[in-house]
């Protein structure tokens, strides 16, 4: 008999676990469990929510039976030990971006995931928000003609404290990582084939983390994209998605809920509106739990998921960015 309400436990208690949190209230749901490096901030986050269960070390949560999904929240170069764990354990995952940090990882937990009857969602806004879903419904429709070129920005100003994770090595800090798996996921998705040709230039910070990129892509099909991503230079979260009859124009991807149409021919505009920004995390979960209980994983996009992984992992060999003891 299948049960009436999945229990989710959280791994880590940041502000990604906070939303989490507030989005299962939102569906009329408590969150179940809750495990963090420091069992106060456990302890303080669980008497926040009305959370049931604080565990006294990470690794109880995985020996918990009445836990059904584990949401990963903890930095990226985490994410492979714990997911081994839980996957072990009989877990369903949902990890936070960057899902792992290297290609090698992503596979080897998918194909334990596989063996084991078990499901891996990436929490990647881009394949969750309502927005998304019916821009691919549009131009999937032909209505646009097909997917030319597309031109995406993404650019934040961090200062330079190297103990902060965007640009500490030892959390496998970096621009690509952190918010260039936004633009690469939002290219993937309106490619009809993965990019095979990648080219790029990239500029190290102080401490050898990817301050800036500029990544060039083609597909077999020949449709083509620029991204420039930069973690010490601010710059428009804007994507530009180029059709033979039109572009779409989206700002502040990857958490968007209102995109522009343009006619190319008239110049007419058209505002595509669908979502609400605030609600992510609830786009979220309401997939990942309709994929367990369905078995059906298609609204995850997982091969794309694994797509930009297998991206990343090559820009980083090339330009000689390993992580300390990563293994690719």
């Amino acid at each position: 008999m299948e049960k009436k309400e999945l229990k989710w436990a959280v791994i880590g208690c940041g502000v990604i676990a906070n939303e989490m949190a507030q989005a299962l209230s939102d569906m009329g749901r408590r969150l179940y469990a809750v495990a963090n490096r420091t069992h106060e901030k456990a302890v303080a986050f669980a008497e926040k929510y009305g959370v049931e269960k604080v565990y006294g070390a990470i690794d109880e949560v995985f020996a918990d039976p009445e836990v059904d999904i584990i949401y990963l929240t903890t930095p990226h170069n985490t994410h492979y030990e714990y997911m081994k764990k839980a996957l072990a354990s009989g877990k369903h995952l949902l990890v936070e971006k960057s899902i792992t940090l290297n290609s090698r990882e992503l596979e080897e937990a998918s194909a334990f995931a596989e063996r084991r009857g078990l499901i891996i969602g990436e929490a990647m806004t881009i394949w969750h928000m309502p927005l998304y879903k019916e821009l691919w419904r549009i131009v999937e429709s032909g209505e646009l003609g097909r997917v030319q070129i597309m031109t995406l920005n993404f650019g934040s100003f961090k200062e330079y404290d190297m103990k902060n994770r965007f640009f500490n090595m030892d959390l496998a800090g970096g621009a690509l990582l952190d918010i260039g798996v936004y633009a690469l996921s939002l290219i993937r998705s309106f490619m009809t084939e993965k990019p095979e040709e990648v080219l790029s230039q990239w500029l190290p910070s102080p401490t050898g983390s990817d301050e800036m990129a500029t990544i060039l892509l083609k597909n077999p099909a020949g449709q083509m994209a620029t991204a420039a991503i930069s973690m010490h230079s601010k710059q428009p979260k804007r994507a530009v998605i180029s059709c033979e009859k039109g572009y779409i124009e989206i700002m502040e991807y990857p958490r968007a809920d209102k995109a522009r149409i343009v006619d190319a021919e008239t110049g007419a505009v058209r505002e595509i509106a669908a979502g609400s920004t605030p609600r992510a995390l609830y786009y979220e979960l309401q997939d990942m739990e309709a994929s367990v209980r369905s078995g059906d994983t298609s609204v995850l996009r997982f091969q794309h998921t694994r797509d930009v992984m297998e991206i990343m992992t090559r820009l980083r060999k090339e330009w000689g960015l390993r992580y300390p003891n990563e293994v690719w």
